[in-house]
């Protein structure tokens, strides 16, 4: 019972750390609202959690046999991160009513952190620190934990997103917030190469 603190620690740091998921769900937010925002957070924290299980279970001893591997879906997640800012830069910032943008569901955001190379470095450094055995018990329980942080973290980034809904009132906001962000998910997928 002593590592739950640690656990809950590790997984608070890395959830609400800035991140690619959490940028999106900022965005998201804003754009759509806190309501419509949660299929990307449920999706997301679902999406990691299942990444984060299956690596505590033995994913990370295929990753260590096949090492190009790893690179493989580094390249896919720095790739996907660069679409979805070009998406965003290339957004008119335009909210009128009888277009329906599309928004993030439940199967992009856990898609989204599948090709997240940032949930991968968590998945693999929190399997290593707190169940590099893989007992089945002690993954499941880490993996709880994190499912719940996790959820509330992201939730606060999309309700952080929410709140700045009403500053995106014109297109010229929405352009200038919607650039910024991109930016920031450009960033991301940069220094994920670096990592």
């Amino acid at each position: 019972m002593t590592a739950l603190p640690s656990m809950a620690a590790f997984a608070l740091a890395s959830s609400i750390s800035p991140g690619p998921v959490n940028v999106v769900a900022l965005s998201s937010g804003a754009q759509f609202g806190l309501s419509a925002s949660m299929r990307h957070v449920t999706g997301a924290t679902v999406g990691f959690s299942a990444l984060l299980w299956l690596t505590g279970m033995g994913l990370h001893d295929v990753l260590n046999h096949w090492p190009h591997l790893t690179e493989v879906i580094q390249w896919a997640g720095v790739a996907f991160l660069l679409y979805m800012a070009c998406k965003l830069a290339l957004d008119d910032g335009t909210l009128s009513e009888g277009k329906t943008p599309k928004r993030p569901s439940l199967i992009y955001g856990a898609t989204m952190q599948w090709l997240n190379p940032k949930a991968w470095l968590a998945s693999l450094a929190g399997m290593a620190a707190f169940a590099a055995h893989g007992e089945a018990a002690l993954v499941s329980q880490f993996t709880l934990i994190y499912f719940v942080i996790c959820y509330v973290s992201i939730a606060c980034w999309a309700c952080a997103g929410a709140l700045l809904r009403q500053h995106l009132r014109d297109a010229r906001r929405v352009r200038f917030f919607n650039r910024v962000m991109a930016a920031l998910l450009a960033a991301s997928a940069l220094y994920l190469l670096e990592a």
